[in-house]
């Protein structure tokens, strides 16, 4: 099992170069590491000295791996395996004759299939940590929030359907038709939803994942430009609605100018050394502690004492901010991203009887 840790802030800030720096001074420290590149040009491959990278890893230091993420690759692998899950429980399959190297990449996809890819390297159980130098924007945390949002997808979408009036119209003709094709043995489809259901628990451990910042932990970077660090402000409030951890920020003097340490408090603020040609020592030095467990409040905390749940959501006004109830479920808008709250059972059952927002907080109280 790994530690995962990305990085979040404006292009042009430094990410990389500060990736390049981290799993540098860790691999020096003993641990295992895998860098995995997932930013188009070569970029990555010039910071590294010009070594060539490939769509699997190579080793090019001790301790140190690096792989470059090469999206028409990703998804000729797992078009293959998906076509021999299909070939394992239809008798009939529909795809054998599509080739990945036919598809073409659909918006989006670049990032679920690199998720995809970090939780293969993390389950292999090589690797000590995993650096992820990705796009470092909202595209990013979209990422680390599939699990969430397929997890409800999958919950709300199979619930309605088998309610249906046409799941009802259908079942005499789906169920025997689903029999014919299907190798798995169901008695309804309901009963074909459960045996499916090992859908929900991958979600479900991607999810855990996600809140545990031992296991997945991002940090902000940006310069003294405004706009950067607005851009680090907005992000840092995004990870929040993903469950995504953030423990620190670091600040790279690209430019001249200050960052209030108050705009982001209580994160830490480092300000990072500018490297001198090849010379890392100064970048692997200052990085030292960047694994460990932040003391910052989590993204949700659910008191079932008090009755409340609390969201941190710093970067983010009251007037930017959306709650909703429908039963079980708590859906919280914030800018540009929504997060659905499945509650436990001492919660599910009561109306919110209040919210209030006290900035960086929004505390929701039930009846």
């Amino acid at each position: 099992m790994s530690q995962i840790l990305t990085f979040l802030g404006k292009g042009g800030t430094g990410r990389s170069t500060l990736t390049v720096a981290v799993a540098r001074a860790a691999a020096q420290q003993g641990r295992r590491v895998l860098l995995v590149g997932h930013q188009p040009g070569p970029g990555l491959e010039m910071l590294l000295g010009g070594i060539p990278l490939s769509g699997e890893p190579v080793t090019i230091a001790a301790n140190l791996s690096v792989v470059q993420l090469r999206t028409t690759q990703l998804l000729e692998q797992y078009w293959t395996a998906a076509k021999e899950l299909e070939a394992q429980y239809v008798r009939t399959p529909f795809f054998r004759e599509i080739y990945g190297q036919e598809l073409g990449v659909l918006p989006g996809m670049d990032q679920a299939l690199a998720l995809e890819a970090l939780r293969r390297y993390d389950a292999s159980g090589q690797y000590d940590c995993i650096l992820y130098d990705g796009p470092g924007d909202l595209t990013t945390l979209r990422a680390f929030g599939i699990p969430e949002v397929a997890s409800w997808y999958w919950r709300r979408a199979s619930k309605a359907f088998l309610g249906s009036d046409l799941a009802k119209t259908l079942r005499p003709f789906a169920e025997p038709l689903l029999r014919s094709v299907s190798t798995v043995e169901f008695s309804s489809l309901e009963d074909l939803s459960n045996r499916l259901g090992g859908m929900t628990n991958i979600f479900e451990q991607g999810r855990q994942a996600i809140a545990d910042p031992r296991r997945v932990l991002a940090h902000l970077v940006t310069t003294p430009d405004p706009m950067a660090v607005q851009t680090a402000r907005y992000l840092w409030g995004s990870a929040q609605m993903v469950g995504l951890t953030v423990g620190g920020l670091w600040v790279v003097p690209l430019v001249t100018g200050e960052v209030s340490a108050a705009d982001f408090s209580p994160l830490p603020v480092r300000i990072l050394p500018r490297r001198q040609g090849s010379d890392w020592s100064a970048l692997e030095e200052a990085v030292g502690g960047i694994f460990a467990a932040p003391e910052v409040p989590p993204p949700v905390a659910i008191d079932e004492g008090s009755r409340t749940v609390k969201l941190f959501l710093p970067g983010f006004s009251k007037a930017q901010i959306e709650l909703s109830q429908s039963g079980p479920e708590l859906t919280i808008t914030a800018g540009d991203q929504r997060r659905n709250l499945f509650l436990p059972p001492s919660l599910a059952g009561r109306q919110v009887s209040g919210a209030k927002f006290q900035e960086p907080f929004l505390v929701i109280s039930f009846g």
